[in-house]
Formats: structure tokens, C-alpha cells, sequence
């Protein structure tokens, strides 16, 4: 007979690969214990709800990875100078650091992270915000040192294009790299792949916001 332990890990583990397939919204309790082969009861008794489970899969990746990347912005913000390539960098390592911890860990993280926002699962982001309210000061300031010009809105935007640009290029990793060796003749490893998405994500943080502000400022407001 499984140990408690035992059967919190297999519900987690049950339950990750699932919400990493097919969303949180689309993977019901009874999906996950029969995956995991445990009753409902057990979910029930180690997490109480769904919320709760939802947050244990994801915070198994956070603890891993928030505080590597805390050490990392500390050492960055002691520096007079740095661009926002240097605060993207700072991600490299810890995101990298999870396939150590979990089989294909980088990808399923990120996987995870997309579908709590397509999901619009609101209690994820409270979560994270209130639990890790420090490490996500710290890659805000360092964004904005990097970036003195850019606004509250236009942050908030730019920031979420970035997320959504890194976990479609995460998620997709293993495919990404077949299609290059494939058409390119290149093996690429996920390293390779986060080298190649820094400067594109940099470039969008710091890129010129005059245009793109006089052009919803030109666009009709209603029907003449």
C-alpha cells in the first residue's frame, strides 16, 4: 500500500503532465486519480480542491526556480549599467536548472505558466504575486533601470508579450528543435534556443514607443 508521500506524488505528477496537456480548465479530478491510480478521496485529503492542486504543480517548479533567479537580479542590480539583455539573462540559468530537477522541466514549466493565463485561472496569478511578491520586484525594477523611458501601461503590455512569446518558444522547444535540424541542418539544444530569443525579447522591451503610441491614438473611436 502506497505511503502518504508516495500518493501526493503521484497525484502531482498525475496532475502536472495533465494541466501541462490539456489546460486546467479541460482536466477534471477523475482524469487525474485515474491517471495517477488513487480515488477521489485522496485528492480530497492531501489538497482539499482543485485550486489548491493546481497550485501545488505549479509551486513545485517555483521554488525551484524563484529563488535561483532572485540570486541572480541580486548580483545584476549591483551593477551601475546593464541593458535588458542582461535582465533576460537572468532567467537563462534557473529555467534551464529545471530540466535537472523534472524530465523536460523547462518546457513543462512554461507550459504550465501559458495555460494559467489562457486558462485565465485569476487565483494563479494572485498566488504567484503575493507568495514571490519580492523576486518579481526585483525583475521589475531591473526592467525599469534597463528601461528608465518605458511607462507603467506600456511595461505591463510589453511584459506580457514577452511572457507569451517565451512560453509559445519553451512549450514548442522539442518540435522547434527537430524543425531547425530538419530544415537547417543545425542541431539546436535549449540553451541555443534562449540565446536566440533574448535579443528579440530585449528589442521588443526597449523598442521606440512614440509610433506605436500615436498610432492608437489615431485610430476611430466609434462609427461616424
Amino acid at each position: 500500500m502506497a505511503g502518504k508521500g508516495e500518493t501526493k506524488a503521484r497525484i502531482l505528477d498525475a496532475a502536472e503532465l495533465l494541466f501541462a496537456e490539456h489546460g486546467f480548465k479541460d482536466t477534471s479530478l477523475r482524469t487525474i486519480t485515474s491517471k495517477a491510480g488513487v480515488n477521489l478521496a485522496s485528492v480530497n485529503y492531501h489538497y482539499g480542491d482543485k485550486k489548491t492542486l493546481v497550485r501545488a504543480v505549479l509551486g513545485r517548479y517555483l521554488e525551484a526556480f524563484m529563488p535561483s533567479l532572485q540570486s541572480e537580479l541580486e548580483v545584476l542590480l549591483t551593477r551601475d549599467d546593464f541593458s535588458m539583455e542582461d535582465v533576460f539573462r537572468c532567467i537563462k540559468d534557473p529555467l534551464l536548472s529545471l530540466n535537472e530537477y523534472r524530465a523536460n522541466g523547462a518546457t513543462v514549466f512554461m507550459s504550465l505558466i501559458g495555460r494559467g493565463y489562457t486558462d485565465v485561472q485569476g487565483h494563479l496569478r494572485w498566488f504567484i504575486i503575493t507568495r514571490y511578491e519580492q523576486v518579481l520586484t526585483l525583475f521589475t525594477t531591473a526592467v525599469c533601470r534597463a528601461n528608465p523611458s518605458l511607462d507603467p501601461e506600456t511595461l505591463f503590455w510589453r511584459l506580457h508579450f514577452t511572457l507569451g512569446a517565451s512560453v509559445f518558444t519553451m512549450a514548442s522547444s522539442t518540435a522547434l528543435c527537430e524543425i531547425a535540424e530538419n530544415d537547417f541542418s543545425r542541431k539546436v539544444k535549449p540553451e541555443d534556443l534562449i540565446e536566440r530569443l533574448v535579443p528579440y525579447l530585449a528589442a521588443g522591451v526597449a523598442a521606440p514607443i512614440e509610433q506605436s503610441l500615436s498610432l492608437i491614438s489615431e485610430q476611430p473611436t466609434g462609427t461616424q
